[in-house]
């Protein structure tokens, strides 16, 4: 890293050469005055070539929109395509629009936070008020992309991570009765067995709905009453339908209850017989869940939340997701008691943390139920034949503890 003073009136310019700019190709060169003796002005010159080669000085000619783009050019092949896609809308309608054009080393936190509050009240392009999540995720993409400036060289600190995003307020997980499952698997299986099946699983594995949708036959095994889950089916930028690993990039075996084994082996049945039907076979590479008559293509994750959604208005349950299913088996589980792993396990959280902060609400009321249970293990000793009340040990005759 080369460095040179030069004498201008009563002061000193200090020039060092920072290499060429990532964005046009120029040399740049920084540049800082300093007013001292020339001893002095030297061991200043020092300094400020080791500031620029530890990257303290930021390209100045790079901008925001240059960086995001950069960035997100190498960060699409570790995300999923539904990140991407969302990634993609997040860079694309707020951020370009909003501070592409700024200079990285004029981005402020106060810009930062004055996006923020915009995109809350509606100040955007679209006119509408975001919902915090996706201002979460708009500050998400910025940051990330802002942490990766700062390790390119680009800027010495990350201004995203003092700004002030709102918080997301979780709402407490509601799960539906038992009842209110049970209607909605019969009345799929009134109009569509297919459906029911898918239902049913939903609703006994906890699944989320792409990995039921990207389920192939060779991943269920019958005989030993076992699921396995190691794919998913999302839409990428495009709307088409791909695979790729699960949420948390693992691979489970799940156990199936005997009526979803039944259920399966209905299913497997009738998706054969169609097949038969039209001149072709059921694979086992083929989907379980797929409108082809040979089982090559799977459903559609959002055409199953409308075929949900429609049986679900039919039986005046509006308030009822899709989602709350996989809470149905959540909750009903460790309400019976299941361990903590063992849940996490089925529904492919992370780890058994991940399934107590999500749950947080529902243990806590189940908790009065612990209480209760102790109270009455407690009382059921005390009543026990033979067993004698409490006291202290001593000589009782004297009224002395020993």
């Amino acid at each position: 890293m080369r460095g040179h003073l030069r004498k201008r009136g009563d002061a000193w310019e200090l020039r060092v050469y920072a290499g060429r700019d990532p964005v046009s190709g120029r040399q740049i060169y920084r540049t800082r005055t300093f007013r001292g003796g020339r001893r002095d002005a030297e061991d200043a010159l020092g300094k400020f070539v080791q500031e620029v080669a530890g990257g303290a000085c930021v390209t100045r000619d790079a901008t925001v929109g240059a960086l995001i783009e950069q960035w997100f050019e190498l960060a699409k092949a570790d995300l999923s395509p539904s990140t991407v896609r969302g990634y993609e809308t997040c860079i694309r309608c707020y951020l370009e629009p909003a501070l592409g054009d700024i200079r990285l080393d004029s981005l402020r936190v106060a810009q930062i936070d004055h996006l923020y509050a915009q995109l809350r009240s509606g100040g955007n392009r679209f006119g509408r008020p975001l919902a915090t999540a996706t201002i979460r995720q708009v500050h998400a993409v910025l940051r990330r992309a802002l942490q990766q400036a700062v390790k390119w060289g680009w800027i010495q600190s990350n201004p995203a991570a003092l700004a002030s995003p709102p918080r997301v307020r979780n709402r407490p997980i509601e799960s539906p009765e038992p009842t209110v499952v049970a209607r909605l698997i019969q009345m799929a299986g009134d109009d569509n067995p297919d459906m029911a099946a898918f239902l049913q699983l939903a609703a006994t594995t906890g699944a989320r709905r792409g990995e039921l949708c990207g389920l192939h036959w060779d991943a269920v095994d019958l005989e030993r009453g076992t699921v396995t889950i190691a794919r998913s089916v999302v839409s990428d930028s495009r709307g088409a339908f791909v695979e790729k690993d699960t949420k948390t990039h693992s691979v489970r075996r799940i156990a199936l209850d005997p009526t979803s084994v039944e259920v399966l082996n209905d299913h497997r049945d009738r998706a054969e017989k169609r097949a038969a039907a039209c001149g072709t076979s059921i694979r086992q590479d083929s989907y379980v869940f797929s409108r082809a008559v040979d089982g090559s293509k799977p459903w559609s994750p959002n055409d199953v939340t409308a075929e949900f959604a429609a049986l679900r208005n039919r039986l005046g349950l509006g308030s009822v997701r899709l989602h709350d299913l996989r809470h149905f088996a959540a909750t009903r589980l460790l309400a019976a008691g299941i361990p903590v792993r063992t849940v996490s396990g089925r529904l492919g959280h992370a780890n058994a943390a991940t399934t107590l902060g999500v749950y947080a609400h529902f243990l806590a009321e189940s908790d009065r139920e612990a209480a209760n249970t102790i109270d009455e293990i407690l009382k059921s000793s005390l009543a026990a034949p033979g067993t004698a009340e409490y006291a202290p040990q001593g000589d009782h005759s004297t009224g002395v503890v020993k």
